[in-house]
């Protein structure tokens, strides 16, 4: 394999909204991966395929962010259905505790929401009623659906907060080493993969990302990765609320290094 398509997903919810895919869609995406003998890779693989290893040929990444209460609701099932594999980068301090609760097609299936409930709930203090609890990280892991990495511990883009760089970089370092000793405590290991809110970064949060360990770090930048693809600014495909033909176009084009870069070049303008 020269190029790995890494998917962006959020949401898995029948309530439409803003980065939102419907289950059905998203079913028949998977049941496509799986049809065709896809490989859904983790963060393991894709550190050693960036250090010059092989990969299936036909591999690809999924990853979701925030931790949406759909992706274990809906998400979940499907994946574990057709043995596929995930990453969600979580906001720790989103996270609460209590028991799992029911996925789809069991009884007392918990109330999802769409985007902008689920931001405003989180602003509120909410957060329970959106984001998955650590019972369904933890279930999720041990079945080996879900691996969990970082994606700050706030979620706030303290370039906009702060007024000057030192306070930035303070408030980024405290944000990073909490999430980081987060999901240490949870989980059992620090994570050295990093995604960054809203895709932003700049040479600030690399060097802070960078000193507190952080080796692999995702953006929003459209492209695939290849085995000269920079670890601290890997691009991801956005994921589009559509059934299994867009995505077979999609990782057709994404798997073409020359291709990826023409497209991602494009999207970029």
């Amino acid at each position: 394999m020269k190029a790995l398509p890494i998917l962006m997903y959020h949401h898995v919810s029948p309530e439409p909204g803003l980065v939102t895919i419907s289950p059905n869609n998203f079913a028949a995406q998977m049941a496509w991966l799986a049809a065709n003998d896809y490989h859904t890779i983790g963060s393991d693989d894709l550190e050693r395929f960036l250090e010059g290893n092989s990969l299936p040929e036909r591999a690809v990444m999924l990853t979701f962010d925030d931790g949406y209460l759909d992706n274990y609701v809906h998400a979940y099932p499907t994946l574990q259905k057709h043995g596929l594999h995930a990453v969600i980068f979580v906001v720790t301090n989103w996270v609460g505790n209590g028991p799992p609760r029911a996925t789809c097609g069991e009884p007392r299936q918990p109330i999802l929401l769409n985007h902008r409930d689920c931001q405003e709930r989180i602003r509120n203090g909410c957060s329970d009623d959106a984001i998955m609890r650590w019972s369904e990280v933890e279930a999720t892991r041990d079945a080996g659906v879900f691996e969990f990495h970082s994606h700050t511990a706030s979620h706030t883009r303290w370039d906009k907060v702060c007024v000057t760089d030192e306070e930035k970089i303070r408030a980024l370092s405290h944000d990073l080493e909490l999430s980081a000793t987060t999901l240490a405590a949870k989980l059992g290991a620090a994570s050295k993969h990093l995604c960054w809110p809203q895709g932003y970064f700049d040479d600030d949060y690399l060097a802070v990302a960078s000193r507190l360990g952080f080796t692999h770090l995702y953006t929003t930048q459209p492209g695939s990765a290849t085995r000269n693809s920079t670890p601290t600014s890997l691009p991801r495909v956005v994921v589009k609320d559509k059934g299994a033909t867009w995505l077979a176009n999609r990782i057709r084009l994404y798997r073409s290094p020359t291709l990826a870069r023409w497209y991602g070049a494009l999207k970029s303008r």
